[in-house]
This record gives C-alpha cells, sequence and structure tokens, in this order.
C-alpha cells in the first residue's frame, strides 16, 4: 500500500478514539450512579429492617395471655416503629401491618382474630408498607424510585432457667403446689418470721438497710440459675422502711429523697387491690403522676425450702423462681405480712436466659427473641 493511501485511511479513522472514550467515560459513570443507588438501597433496607425488628421485639413484651395484651402489643408495635425517621420522612404504620400467631410458621392473623384467643398467643410478625426511595443516578435504568418493604417476626424465648433483676426476698416452699391466682408472703412480718429472725429477706447485694431498698425498688442486677445451687445469706430483721421505701416506687409513692421517679418510675397502673387477670386486661386502671414503665409491678422472686431457713444470718438456696403480682403498696409501720400474687402465665418480665448445662426451664418465664 502506498503512503497515499496510508494517509486517507488515517484519515477516516480520525474521531473514532474520541467517540469510543465519551462511551466508555458514560458507560462507567452509569455503573457508578448505579453502584452508588444500590448502596443506598442497602441502607435503607437495613433501617427499615432495624426498625421492623424493634417493633417486633416490643410487641412481643406486651403480650400477656389477655386481649388488653393483644391490643398493648399493637400499640408498641406502631410507636417503635414511628420512633424511625426513614429516608428522613415519617413511615406511617397501620395497625393492620402488625399479625399475630401461636407458631412460628403460623397461621397469623390479625390484631382482632388474636384477641378472641390471646392465650396461646406466642410470635408478633411486622411488616413495614412500602416505602418509596429516590434513584438519584440510575433513573433511565432503575426507574425514578423503588419501593423497601422489611418484615421482622419475634417471639417468646425458650423458657428460662437463667433469671435477673429479681427481687431480694424470698417465698417458702412448704411442698404442697403454688395455686395460681393464690398470694404468697415473700416477707414476714413482726413476730411472723420464718424462723427466729428471719422475716425471708436475703442478703443479695449486701446486709444494710440501702441495699434491700434500692433492690427492691429496682431489681437485684444479678444474674442466678434455678435449681438448688445458687446460695445466698439471709438479712435478719423486718427492715420496715427500706422495704416498704422499694416497694411503693412501684406504686408512685416517693416519700423520701432516697428515691426518685426518674431513677425507680412507677408502673403504667398504680390501682391497688386489683387481680392479675384485672392488670393484664387493664381495668380497674389507675394512672400515675409520673413517667411510667408497664410491667413494674410483676417481679421475679425466688422460691426457698422452709428447711433452708435457720436461726439468725444463715445461708439459703434457691429451689427455683416465680413470678408474682404486687397487688397493693405497703401501708404505714411494718407493714405487717407482705404478700404478692403468684402468675400462672406466660410473662414477658425482668431478664433472663437459658443455660444448657442447667437446671429445668421454667415454662411461664420468657423474654423477646427475634426468630426471623
Amino acid at each position: 500500500m502506498n503512503r497515499l493511501a496510508q494517509g486517507k485511511k488515517r484519515k477516516g479513522e480520525r474521531g473514532s478514539i474520541l467517540a469510543i472514550s465519551a462511551l466508555g467515560m458514560l458507560t462507567v459513570l452509569l455503573a457508578v450512579g448505579l453502584g452508588v443507588d444500590i448502596s443506598r438501597f442497602y441502607l435503607a433496607k437495613t433501617e427499615l429492617q432495624n426498625a421492623a425488628d424493634a417493633a417486633a421485639l416490643a410487641a412481643v413484651s406486651a403480650l400477656n395471655s389477655a386481649p388488653a395484651g393483644i391490643t398493648k402489643a399493637t400499640d408498641r408495635a406502631v410507636q417503635a416503629m414511628n420512633n424511625y425517621n426513614f429516608n428522613k420522612q415519617a413511615v406511617t404504620f397501620p395497625r393492620a401491618n402488625v399479625l399475630f400467631a401461636k407458631n412460628l410458621n403460623g397461621p397469623y392473623m390479625s390484631e382482632a382474630a388474636a384477641q378472641t384467643d390471646p392465650g396461646d398467643i406466642r410470635f408478633v410478625q411486622v411488616t413495614t408498607p412500602p416505602s418509596p426511595v429516590g434513584v438519584s443516578f440510575a433513573g433511565s435504568v432503575l426507574g425514578s424510585s423503588k419501593n423497601l418493604s422489611a418484615s421482622a417476626t419475634a417471639g417468646y424465648s425458650v423458657p428460662l432457667n437463667v433469671f435477673c433483676n429479681w427481687l431480694p426476698v424470698s417465698v417458702i416452699d412448704y411442698d404442697v403446689p403454688m395455686v395460681p391466682g393464690q398470694t404468697y408472703t415473700f416477707r414476714g412480718g413482726s413476730g411472723s418470721g420464718v424462723s427466729p429472725g428471719n422475716y425471708q429477706i436475703l442478703a443479695v447485694a449486701g446486709s444494710g438497710g440501702k441495699d434491700v431498698r434500692i433492690g427492691i425498688a429496682s431489681g437485684v442486677d444479678l444474674c442466678a440459675e434455678a435449681g438448688a445451687t445458687y446460695a445466698v445469706d439471709t438479712k435478719p430483721g423486718v427492715t420496715a422502711g427500706p422495704v416498704r421505701v422499694g416497694i411503693n416506687t412501684r406504686f408512685d409513692e416517693y416519700g423520701t429523697s432516697q428515691v426518685n421517679p426518674v431513677d425507680l418510675p412507677p408502673d403504667s397502673n398504680i390501682r391497688e387491690n386489683i387481680t392479675y387477670a384485672q392488670y393484664a386486661n387493664g381495668s380497674p386502671f389507675q394512672a400515675p403522676t409520673h413517667t411510667s414503665v408497664p410491667g413494674r409491678r410483676i417481679v421475679i422472686i425466688p422460691i426457698v425450702k422452709l428447711a433452708e431457713y435457720d436461726q439468725g444470718r444463715n445461708v439459703v438456696k434457691f429451689n427455683r423462681f416465680g413470678q408474682f403480682f404486687l397487688k397493693s403498696k405497703v401501708g404505714s409501720g411494718n407493714g405487717g405480712e407482705l404478700e404478692a400474687e403468684y402468675i400462672d402465665k406466660i410473662v414477658v418480665a425482668g431478664n433472663g436466659g437459658y443455660n444448657p448445662s442447667g437446671g429445668a426451664g421454667n415454662n411461664l418465664m420468657a423474654t423477646p427473641v427475634l426468630y426471623k
């Protein structure tokens, strides 16, 4: 090929590199934009999933085998969802998106359907409504926006055999089956001790009155396993003042500077002399004057065999734990024998866990667990 022909060929190729480069640059920009948009989708999806998880766990914590518990569960799910601002916008979350089931695999039913048979409800499923996420760079490929949603299912844990946040008192096991709905003494009155000097109080966090007051007001921040393996010292004496102050914080009574409603809030229903069934159904009802926390009148108390108690200060072992309902606050003086109602329904209260190597689990105690 002569030089003239080669020159003509090169002139025909002028500008092709520029076109290819421009096309390549456009492809790279589109790929980068697509990557940015997909990353935003992942972040948005994570935010939605976190909201759904929180709502489902909040809902399960309200279940109490009563119709009112189904309503509270839905209320808490909606409230938890509304605490999130998805994509800088509040999510409109309908109650219909909260479903209930007796088994993990369903079938799941509406709030109204669950209220007709609440006793066996164990699981809550929350699904966020479709929420649009704008597409910034890859609109030509993905469209102007994409709708995202998330779903979460939470429910009761396996029966617990490790218990935390319990009261430093004890209910006595007289080798007689405990009766649901019956009241049991958890601190004896003056002259009616379980043994000389002992009134069923436990020196868990310390032997002083302050330790008893804080332990009863907030629960002992200590985990113990069920079974006769965990031993604690008893605290001799009625310890009337600290016990009264500790219990009465749960009823919105703060007659001393030693306690306050910020650190030790009252229960959301402080109506006295009602049963646990009435409390679970929300009627009769009396609201406290301070900001409240639901479930403060439901307490975990160690159950100790009578033979464990001896004269004066001694060591006792826990046989098991039970859940009890505080029916009334403590009156003046020593308060007499203090009693609480034994609960035989599954209630999510306090903290706990399960140790495979530990003792038998309590079928009436559970914590909220996120399943999927």
